[in-house]
């Protein structure tokens, strides 16, 4: 049993630790949530198994050795935990934390993703730096090769730009390539952005992109599981992709090769349940081999446009996109009125797309013609771009024969 060490800060006594309850500070909670994290040779699922019989770290570490040994841990297992020397290495990860303004969440959390909580091995503990919030917001995880062709990177802004402006948060690993390509053009757009880690979330990896790590991490979120000043093993980035597709509603595939860290990415996806989509490429080209084949044996639905992705999700998800994206529109147009904002006068292709997003009907297809004829004095390009704003808001969609839809 744990009784105490120099170590916790000389004003916490072990009997204190062992008797804590609801009202712990959070300072000494962390302590525990990082002493059960530093303990070497538990890993996820055994740790998981153990809070799940044992319901705390507090009652954990209050256990004996063979208390922990009849909860399911081998004998040497128990010996660590019981031995409390993990709290030398919690004490300065709590340390590290504070001096970087990193938040800890545990899977205990109010903060934690609920989506994470429910993959087979969801990680004990969230280092976040950012806004956490964004954890459990909708999201699409945009992921592809480190080294793309000029085709990658434009196809990974392209649908990267549009998905965030339909309002999807764009989570991704900030490795070079597709997956720098999608962060940043989720920030173009002003939209939010979510960086999973394979190293400290204080570590920057790779290095070139410090002016990104910096921008996600005012503007979005970066996020790890692995403790603060980790190296970026090689071994990590498997084990962070399923934090990738954990967190997301589906995956995008753009480039990658036949047994690339996308096509793991993907797979973790398929067996956690997750929408999978896939960008197509030069069938000459190596880097099109893994979204190819994912397409081709029925893996990943072919991605052209953003679309291809927004009708796959669910029903509930893609309503709430769209009263965003109606209430954006709104806004724009003048009709949602801020209090205390002054209302300048409303630009006339707002306006526009306002009273076509009323004359529009759900059921009832509206041909282009006819609706040129019911607005007299527009001209048909003026129509046309009014009717293309709608369409990236997702409220409108077009069906074949210029024939417009409101979509709810």
């Amino acid at each position: 049993m744990y009784t105490g060490r120099k170590g916790l800060r000389g004003t916490v006594s072990g009997q204190h630790l062992f008797h804590v309850s609801r009202t712990v500070s959070t300072a000494e909670e962390t302590l525990f949530w990082l002493a059960l994290r530093m303990v070497p040779g538990l890993g996820t699922l055994g740790t998981l198994k153990l809070l799940g019989k044992l319901k705390s770290p507090q009652a954990i570490f209050r256990a004996s050795a063979t208390e922990l040994e009849a909860a399911g841990l081998s004998a040497s297992q128990a010996r660590n935990i019981a031995s409390g020397y993990s709290f030398d290495d919690a004490v300065d990860q709590q340390q590290r934390v504070l001096n970087a303004g990193v938040r800890l969440i545990t899977i205990h959390d109010e903060y934690y993703p609920q989506r994470l909580r429910e993959i087979f091995d969801p990680p004990l503990l969230l280092f976040t730096l950012g806004n956490p919030e964004l954890l459990s917001l909708p999201s699409i995880a945009v992921v592809g090769t480190r080294r793309p062709t000029p085709y990658g990177i434009a196809a990974s802004e392209r649908l990267s730009a549009d998905l965030a402006k339909a309002g999807l948060t764009i989570v991704s690993g900030m490795a070079r390539g597709i997956d720098t390509a999608a962060h940043r053009a989720a920030l173009t757009e002003e939209a939010l952005t979510v960086a999973v880690l394979g190293c400290g979330v204080d570590v920057l990896y790779p290095s070139e992109n410090r002016r990104l790590y910096q921008e996600i991490s005012r503007r979005g979120l970066l996020v790890s599981e692995f403790p603060m000043g980790a190296p970026a093993y090689p071994q990590n980035f498997p084990i962070r992709n399923r934090i990738v597709s954990g967190l997301s509603l589906g995956v995008v595939i753009i480039e990658g090769a036949q047994h690339s860290g996308s096509a793991i990415t993907a797979k973790l996806a398929m067996d956690q349940g997750r929408e999978v989509f896939a960008v197509p490429g030069n069938i000459t080209s190596k880097m099109s081999w893994g979204p190819n084949l994912l397409i081709k044996d029925g893996g990943a639905k072919l991605v052209q446009e953003w679309t291809d992705v927004t009708n796959e999700l669910p029903s509930a998800v893609r309503r709430e996109l769209v009263s965003k994206a109606k209430q954006k529109i709104l806004l724009e147009a003048g009709e949602l009125v801020v209090p205390g904002q002054d209302q300048g006068p409303e630009e006339p292709q707002k306006a526009l797309a306002r009273k076509l997003l009323n004359s529009l009907q759900v059921d009832t297809p509206q041909q282009l013609e006819t609706l040129l004829e019911s607005f007299e004095g527009v001209s048909s390009s003026e129509l046309i771009a009014a009717l293309f704003d709608l369409e990236m808001s997702g409220l409108v969609r077009q069906l074949p024969g210029k024939n417009f839809v409101k979509v709810w």
